[in-house]
């Protein structure tokens, strides 16, 4: 089963992808934040805590069907901070980023997203993967912010059509969309 979770920043996605694996302890945390500031290390300590001791931790954003084992249960969290790593590790410091550019970057992404979930399906395991909705906000002020919010949008509209389930949480309440 793959399931895709989307919603706006805090609004209750990860803990709603969480609890649906509540009573499972082969479970697979697949991280993919950097830490790269104080912030940063502070909230993924948080996470860390929030989740249960028994649940295995992978933390990357390359090759993440590595990350698939003898668990049967996987949570990607999450595709947003995924992109952003990648897209800046592809575009470094252009400013501008072409269309073709803008195919690449979603492509590798997306490409990196399904290998896991074939890998997943090809096992008969379960899949969540959390994602942010970033087409209900003010449209970005810079190109580099336009771009990502394009591509986001466009891997949420590509992995949401792979997936067997998807949900929208919006203040903590999650509604299902497929």
């Amino acid at each position: 089963m793959i399931i895709l979770v989307t919603g706006g920043a805090r609004s209750g996605k990860s803990s709603f992808s969480e609890s649906l694996y509540e009573n499972k302890e082969d479970v697979v945390y697949i991280a993919t934040s950097k830490i790269y500031d104080k912030e940063m290390e502070e909230r993924v300590i948080l996470h860390r805590q929030s989740r249960p001791l028994s649940w295995r931790t992978y933390e990357g954003n390359y090759d993440l069907k590595k990350a698939v084992g003898e668990e049967k249960n996987y949570i990607l969290d999450c595709v947003t901070v995924l992109l952003s790593n990648r897209m800046f590790d592809i575009t470094k410091d252009e400013e501008f980023i072409s269309f073709q550019l803008q195919s690449q970057v979603e492509n590798t992404v997306f490409n990196e997203l399904k290998c896991l979930i074939d890998e997943i399906r090809r096992r008969n395991y379960n899949l969540i993967m959390v994602t942010n909705e970033v087409g209900d906000s003010l449209v970005p002020e810079s190109h580099i912010g336009r771009v990502f919010r394009d591509i986001q949008g466009r891997i949420n509209q590509r992995i949401a059509s792979v997936s067997d389930e998807v949900y929208l949480v919006c203040c903590g309440i999650p509604v299902k969309l497929k």
